[in-house]
């Protein structure tokens, strides 16, 4: 009889530990520069509630929680989560942090556009120069983020011999680039965290238009009952409240913040 309670009450307790776990689908960025290691487990420690992380480009990130895989996501690219926002997916978007995405490269800057040139400005110099340019092409924030410059350039990289198009994460990206020589995109985060640098620096940077914003959306509750909402919105609004703020800008590597906290309520 009591072997048997005690099984019954390893079982509960084990169903009790999974009840208090969430899924969060996220852009790599806040995950490979070491920002959801750092803060999370100060969440967990204040709540009992765990985090399971699924780190994935911001396209990949929606379309898991749209599939119902996901109980929260985190993630950096304004039309697509808009379109998740329209689509009835998403509610209660807010912006928690943000950073910018700078352009690094070769040192000796073979494509000569200005440091301080705009971010149109360097890939139409890139384009002409037919610098090798890495694309991460894995419909992340990142990615979007490029494409929207190349638009504004009113250049066409794809299927140029010098564009390579990985389908890989910011961290392949940037190792891809190291490898070659070559430029890419990149968020600051990302970059300060990355440990194989070789002879990549940061060539262009500043350029308000590569201002980097994060959100947090909450799934909802009508097209997805199956997600942990409750526990999930207690992250979400922990991120957003003054410990998670505290816990996002506290994050630095040498001596320079990788995440500026900024929350507020969006659509």
């Amino acid at each position: 009889m009591i072997r048997l309670l005690l099984v019954l009450l390893t079982l509960l307790t084990a169903q009790a530990a999974r009840a208090e776990t969430i899924t969060l689908a996220s852009t790599t960025s806040v995950d490979a520069s070491g920002l959801l290691a750092a803060i999370l487990p100060q969440f967990t420690k204040q709540t009992g509630i765990d985090v399971k992380v699924l780190a994935q480009g911001t396209g990949q990130a929606l379309a898991t929680a749209t599939h119902g895989d996901a109980d929260l996501v985190l993630v950096h690219d304004p039309d697509a989560e808009a379109a998740f926002i329209q689509s009835g997916h998403g509610i209660l978007r807010r912006e928690i942090a943000w950073n910018d995405f700078i352009l690094v490269g070769p040192a000796d800057n073979s494509a000569h556009f200005a440091v301080s040139a705009s971010a149109v400005t360097a890939l139409e110099a890139i384009f002409s120069s037919q610098t090798i340019f890495v694309s991460r092409g894995d419909k992340s924030g990142t990615d979007a983020q490029e494409k929207r410059i190349w638009k504004a350039a009113g250049r066409n990289p794809v299927g140029q011999g010098w564009y390579k198009d990985i389908g890989g994460g910011m961290g392949a990206a940037l190792n891809a680039a190291a490898a070659l020589d070559a430029v890419t995109l990149s968020d600051r985060g990302t970059w300060l965290a990355f440990n194989n640098k070789r002879h990549l620096t940061i060539v262009l940077q500043g350029d308000p238009a590569l201002i980097n914003r994060y959100d947090v959306i909450q799934l909802n509750p009508a097209l997805h009952p199956q997600a942990k909402l409750t526990l999930a919105r207690q992250l979400a609004e922990w991120l957003a409240a003054p410990a998670g703020q505290a816990a996002i800008g506290a994050l630095q590597i040498g001596g320079q913040q990788l995440f500026h906290p900024d929350a507020s309520t969006g659509g």
